[in-house]
């Protein structure tokens, strides 16, 4: 497939970018700076301000699919779905937040008392980016979640799937930005939800 990645040089963003060059993928690397994505077979990087709705809507064109993996606080969602959308790309995936997620019925975990308080104002824009994809019905869109903590680690490939709820473990919540990734491919390969959000932990 080909695939346009918005953000490829994040932590998130360069794993995906790995995981997609390693099954034979075709990657637009997409980045502000393009010097810091990795040379990876099949990875073409692309230097670009996503500000630049006509040249981020020009670079998506005849794409299979696109995923975004910025920050909520640095983009417009506005932006960026009309950019999908004018692109004609059919898919559009997301690399959410956890903050959103539930720790009870109608309880997210942005909304506990130990939430950091550094990360509210990225979760606070993470849930409102899925509440506007909620309202999308013009686009095929998945948002996947990671667990709590999202940190570097091992590609293991054992890991679990759920919906709105957040995944704990023995652990407590975690998922490693190498097999979110996993997942991520997984999804592109085999869509299995559109048009709805879901997570991955351990």
């Amino acid at each position: 497939m080909k695939i346009a990645l918005i953000g490829a040089s994040g932590h998130a963003g360069s794993r995906i970018a790995a995981e997609l060059a390693a099954r034979g993928h075709a990657v637009t690397a997409i980045a502000r700076n393009a010097a810091r994505i990795a040379s990876l077979p099949g990875v073409t990087p692309l230097a670009l301000d996503l500000a630049d709705t006509d040249a981020l809507v020009s670079a998506l064109k005849g794409h299979d699919a696109v995923v975004s993996s910025v920050h909520f606080t640095a983009t417009d969602p506005d932006q960026l779905i009309a950019a999908v959308k004018a692109s004609g790309v059919p898919r559009y995936l997301v690399v959410g937040g956890a903050g959103s997620l539930e720790v009870a019925p109608g309880v997210r975990l942005i909304d506990t008392p130990q939430f950091p308080a550094e990360y509210r104002e990225e979760a606070q824009k993470g849930s409102d980016f899925l509440d506007r994809l909620r309202r999308e019905h013009d686009l095929d869109w998945t948002f996947l979640s990671p667990s709590a903590a999202f940190v570097p680690g091992e590609r293991t490939g054992v890991f679990r799937l759920g919906g709105d709820e957040l995944l704990t473990g023995p652990s407590g919540s975690s998922i490693s930005f190498e097999d979110y990734a996993i997942a991520l491919a997984d999804e592109i390969e085999t869509p299995r939800h559109s048009r709805r959000r879901f997570t991955v932990g351990y």
